[in-house]
């Protein structure tokens, strides 16, 4: 039985609404996203791929944009092997689905039912196994299912579905239903960080995670797989397509200006990316986020910041004075010895913050979310 070589994408959301984003950057983002087809589709003819499995939520809902049908076509068409489609709870198939409006080329087959159903590829020793979801969840599909033996073809699956041992809506699938399925490979979905290389019985599987991030609770970097499978081993290469990165830096200020600490942990190369930099540490003053801002806006396509600083404690030196200042910060030195945990604790430093910041007319917490 020879080796097969495929791609293993899913969980791409294409027109994703990018709500953390200005109306202008989104639409910047969503035209982007299309381009995600071109690149996989490169990276098929590059790597000499010989088909192509998608295991669902390509679309973010049923409300696309013509532009993205389009190049979803186009993608499809130029990559030129056979390719599988098995609808997630975001893109389910039904006959208002942009699926079925589609005009999808010869070389694609989608799967439409709700249950397990299989193409048999002759020339490549190849048995493709996948089913839709048909609404926005699906009961489980594997129980009791198991691919009959054929010499000299490998079975696979492509499925939008998650590996759990708990109830799930979505197509849960559990790893002794994985070992006793017959299969060679299941090519899965829905899950939106990468599991790597996983082994139940004699089934390998895995889902790629997105290839590209949405949001900060997608950060890092985001692949797509790149498998080859025969009947005795499989080995799943990550490759990275995606334009741009979501990512999370935590910076101590402690004692150091808080621009010369961004700088000293930078990379060399975020202009493409979007960040979310929080700022952590002891201060004897609150960190001028909007200077900051100023300052480093454009090493980044978008920034995000964020304080979490925590003032010394010497912050209630002068809660003994004869003025405003001194009476607001002798109550709050009441409230902070009084206080029954180190989290109370915290919320009444966090208040001393904001009320000096207001008597030093400054901008104490500033999070640039819309950007």
């Amino acid at each position: 039985m020879s080796t097969v070589r495929f791609l293993h994408a899913a969980d791409l959301h294409l027109d994703s609404a990018f709500e953390g984003l200005r109306a202008g950057k989104a639409v910047i983002r969503r035209g982007e996203q299309r381009q995600l087809l071109q690149r996989m589709a490169a990276l098929v003819q590059r790597e000499q791929l010989q088909f192509v499995l998608l295991s669902g939520d390509l679309l973010d809902s049923d409300l696309s944009y013509a532009e993205t049908g389009e190049a979803l076509c186009a993608c499809l068409r130029q990559m030129a092997v056979p390719v599988f489609i098995a609808p997630g709870n975001h893109d389910y198939y039904s006959t208002r689905s942009p699926y079925a409006r589609l005009a999808l080329p010869e070389n694609v087959h989608i799967f439409k039912k709700n249950e397990i159903e299989s193409v048999l590829l002759p020339d490549l020793g190849l048995r493709v196994y996948g089913a839709a979801f048909t609404a926005k969840d699906s009961p489980a599909l594997l129980p009791g299912f198991h691919a009959a033996h054929e010499e000299g073809v490998l079975q696979v699956l492509c499925l939008h579905g998650e590996v759990t041992k708990q109830d799930s809506p979505y197509a849960p699938i559990h790893e002794e239903e994985l070992a006793q399925s017959g299969l060679h490979y299941a090519a899965l979905g829905h899950i939106h960080k990468a599991s790597g290389l996983q082994k139940a019985g004699n089934t390998w599987y895995s889902w790629p995670g997105c290839p590209e991030g949405r949001g900060f609770d997608e950060a890092g970097e985001k692949t797509v797989n790149l498998v080859s499978l025969n009947e005795a081993d499989c080995q799943v290469q990550r490759v990275s397509i995606a334009l741009r990165r979501y990512e999370c830096l935590d910076v101590n200020v402690t004692g150091v200006d808080p621009l010369l600490a961004i700088h000293s942990q930078l990379g060399d190369n975020t202009a493409q990316d979007i960040y979310r930099i929080t700022l952590t540490g002891e201060v004897d003053t609150p960190p001028d986020l909007n200077r900051l801002q100023l300052n480093i806006s454009d090493l980044f396509y978008a920034l995000q910041l964020r304080d979490e600083t925590r003032l010394r404690r010497d912050v209630w030196e002068k809660a003994g004075e004869d003025s405003l200042r001194g009476l607001f910060l002798k109550k709050l030195r009441a409230a902070y010895d009084a206080a029954d945990s180190a989290e109370r604790r915290q919320l009444v430093e966090q208040a001393a913050r904001w009320g000096l910041a207001a008597l030093d007319h400054r901008e104490e917490v500033i999070v640039h979310d819309d950007f």
